[in-house]
């Protein structure tokens, strides 16, 4: 049995490194250089060319150095009998949390005006908004969504979170999903945790984005395929919206002529609300493929037919 690393746009070199280290009897091979297919039971993923996975008639088990697994299942055709697990780290999860409250305090205070009365020397104080006037909507309430809707509510936002399944989250007044539309009626700010489903694509809309009060704000840490970005720029030029900041983009990079790069209202980020620590990621690597070689439960396994 051995283990295959594919990767897009990421340098697997510090990963075979980093494994053959903690796996020395253990063949690790980077995609397409694979000597043997049907040795492979267990691959490394980050964004698979189309179908590559099929070429392993024995796999078992695909990892995603991820939190996020739709880059898999929209691009992998996979049996039943394959395991899908995904990264779930607690940095990660408090750095995701440290770049909303990050947009958030931006948003209150309005720093993208004072950046730019800065660059023409204009002196106009504005009123702000406090924390505790403040209510956010968070859409998605896994171990990342719930983390972060947990932290806002101690420090004093008014929070609400929203997803599939109802969830209890302390000082938190959550909704399930056939409420979306009461979750963020008179919020103020929404901020998107959602796995990229079926279900779940395109849910940034003109319709749910202009439910959040006039001047609302707008937050995707989730997938860039949630977000109808001409919606976005409508709410944005009739005022609906105040602007929007986003880490993730339906084609990333970002397309040098897209329109959200001048965008005086949009702010963005090249998909850094939260990067993956290594050595962290490669131990749960490690440790998923020993559970796999016992026939144990593997760690932060996801629904194949759910997608998260």
């Amino acid at each position: 049995m051995s283990i295959a690393i594919l990767f897009d746009q990421k340098n697997p070199e510090p990963w075979v490194k980093l494994l053959e280290e903690k796996l020395p009897n253990t063949s690790v091979e980077v995609y397409p250089s694979i000597k043997e297919p049907e040795q492979v039971t267990f691959a490394v993923c980050w964004k698979p060319e189309k179908d590559a996975l099929s070429q392993f008639p024995n796999l078992k088990v695909v990892q995603s150095i991820g939190a996020g697994v739709d880059h898999i299942f929209k691009s992998q055709q996979l049996s039943d009998s394959v395991q899908v697990c995904r990264i779930i780290d607690s940095q990660l999860t408090q750095d995701l949390y440290e770049y909303v409250l990050t947009g958030l305090m931006s948003y209150l205070r309005d720093f993208s005006k004072y950046f730019n009365d800065q660059l023409t020397r204009t002196w106009k104080p504005k009123r702000y908004q406090t924390i505790g006037q403040t209510t956010v909507t968070v859409l998605g309430l896994g171990s990342i969504g719930a983390f972060i809707a947990k932290e806002l509510a101690e420090i004093g936002f008014n929070v609400r979170g929203w997803s599939k399944n109802p969830k209890k989250i302390a000082g938190v007044q959550t909704y399930k999903q056939d409420q979306l539309t009461v979750a963020l009626q008179q919020s103020d700010v929404l901020v998107n945790v959602l796995p990229l489903t079926p279900d779940t694509e395109d849910i940034l809309n003109s319709q749910t984005m202009s439910l959040l009060n006039p001047g609302g704000y707008m937050i995707n840490v989730g997938r860039g395929a949630h977000l109808v970005e001409n919606d976005l720029m409508e709410l944005i030029e009739s005022g609906q919206l105040s602007g929007a900041l986003l880490d993730v983009f339906r084609t990333e990079p970002l397309p040098g002529q897209h329109p959200f790069w001048n965008h005086p209202k949009i702010t963005i980020t090249p998909h850094v609300a939260s990067i993956t620590t290594l050595t962290n990621a490669v131990d749960i690597v490690v440790e998923n493929w020993n559970r796999h070689l016992h026939s144990k439960k593997l760690l932060h396994e996801v629904s194949v037919i759910q997608g998260y």
